[in-house]
């Protein structure tokens, strides 16, 4: 004596029963809703940007750029401001420069040629001298594109 009202005939039921599947669903988008605001952003860029008027001249006194430079298979050389410096004396001269300021802020800008781990040593030396913001200036950002 089954429930159904097919007239006491036995036939098979064709139709999917979706409640699992839904239930199934459900879960699934609670998930990814939990998940999506826990994956990690990307670095914060600081990049210097170009002045809006070209003929204005802007007041690079406090801009603090250190240049490391290729020098076609010797060791590179180093620059702070195109002042050349040893790379053993980057770092105390960058403590220098950056004990009496409040805004600490470098940027680095390397050849394209050198290895990343020579530029990666000077924003070392630069996170000593306490910079708290270390931009890195690419050909693409000095060319202004």
């Amino acid at each position: 004596m089954g429930m159904g009202g097919g007239g006491g005939t036995n036939t098979a039921v064709s139709e999917i029963n979706v409640t699992p599947l839904i239930d199934v669903l459900l879960v699934l988008l609670i998930i990814f809703m939990v998940i999506v605001p826990v994956t990690p952003k990307g670095l914060n860029a600081l990049v210097p940007q170009p002045p809006k008027n070209k003929t204005q001249q802007e007041d690079n006194s406090r801009t603090i750029v250190v240049q490391v430079l290729d020098n076609k298979g010797g060791p590179p050389s180093y620059k702070i401001n195109e002042d050349a410096f040893a790379k053993t004396a980057v770092m105390p001269k960058l403590q220098e420069i950056f004990a009496a300021r409040q805004e600490k802020v470098m940027f680095v800008k390397g050849d394209a040629t050198l290895e990343y781990g020579k530029i990666a040593e000077v924003i070392d030396f630069g996170h000593q001298a306490g910079v708290d913001n270390i931009g890195i200036i690419t050909p693409r950002v000095e060319s202004g594109q």
